[in-house]
């Protein structure tokens, strides 16, 4: 199926002074401006190109690669800003719009924003969104904890980093699990930590936490084997106490706890935690 916004295998099917057709299928035939033409060129041959619209909203092709797709995410910079919106560099003659009912902050010429490139059947053009949370999944039920994804920080929060996972969905990075300062628009792999009981996900950028956690809970557990089943160290002990046997803060061992209750392993009494059958 032959796709605006994405990048297609077409045939080339004529050839006129200005460049050459390309067989577009239920779209028609699409014009391969001479300038992208490549040497010997000829009829029958196949060209991979990428379709958008032209400043007169005629589908054309070009053998040039934007920096974005339709159905993904990229920090693109605005160049403009008119009656229409705000237009962005995504590496094509004709600037990729962001209509201002699709900007989650009214947008300067100079800054760069993370957003989602999609094809707006309505007005039947290309745009851009700065409101990710329309247009990316926020709850995706096929994602599962310790799953390794892909990110790009796409804003900050009081909590820590907005991020978009996958070019997909979208995901919240705890600023205690960054590990580092991140910048709006950097690129890197990273895992789900968790997913909340809203659906919502929660991100890490080191798997070593992961391991971390799940090392951190099997000692728990072969401590309270050790000691009959059940252990005074619960959520309220002394840190001083828990770092001498575990060697792990206070905040650390509850979240180790909190997991093994989630899981059924452990139930949590105000004097003890036991474990279960």
């Amino acid at each position: 199926m032959v796709t605006v916004g994405t990048l297609n295998t077409l045939k080339v099917v004529k050839q006129v002074e200005f460049g050459v057709y390309l067989d577009g299928q239920d779209l028609d035939t699409i014009l391969l401006p001479k300038r992208y033409v490549p040497d010997n060129c000829k009829l029958g041959d196949v060209i991979e190109v990428f379709l958008y619209f032209d400043s007169e909203d005629m589908i054309i092709a070009t053998t040039e690669t934007p920096k974005v797709h339709v159905g993904c995410c990229e920090m693109l910079k605005v160049v403009d800003i008119n009656h229409a919106g705000a237009f962005m560099d995504w590496g094509l003659p004709k600037d990729l719009l962001v209509p201002y009912n699709e900007q989650q902050k009214p947008m300067q010429v100079g800054y760069s924003y993370v957003v989602y490139v999609y094809h707006d059947t309505e007005s039947d053009r290309l745009a851009a969104s700065t409101k990710l949370s329309h247009h990316l999944d926020e709850t995706p039920v096929w994602l599962k904890p310790r799953q390794a994804v892909n990110l790009q920080i796409a804003g900050r929060t009081d909590l820590g980093y907005k991020a978009v996972i996958d070019d997909k969905y979208l995901g919240l990075l705890f600023r205690s699990d960054a590990y580092r300062p991140l910048k709006i628009g950097d690129r890197l792999p990273g895992f789900v930590k968790s997913v909340r009981q809203d659906g919502k996900i929660d991100l890490l950028i080191s798997q070593a936490t992961l391991q971390g956690d799940h090392e951190l809970s099997q000692r728990i557990l072969s401590y309270l084997s050790e000691l009959g089943g059940s252990s005074p160290l619960t959520d309220k002990a002394n840190p001083e106490e828990i770092y001498r046997i575990f060697r792990v803060s206070k905040k650390k061992y509850k979240q180790a706890l909190g997991n093994l209750y989630k899981s059924k392993s452990i139930i949590i009494l105000s004097d003890k935690i036991q474990l279960l059958e």
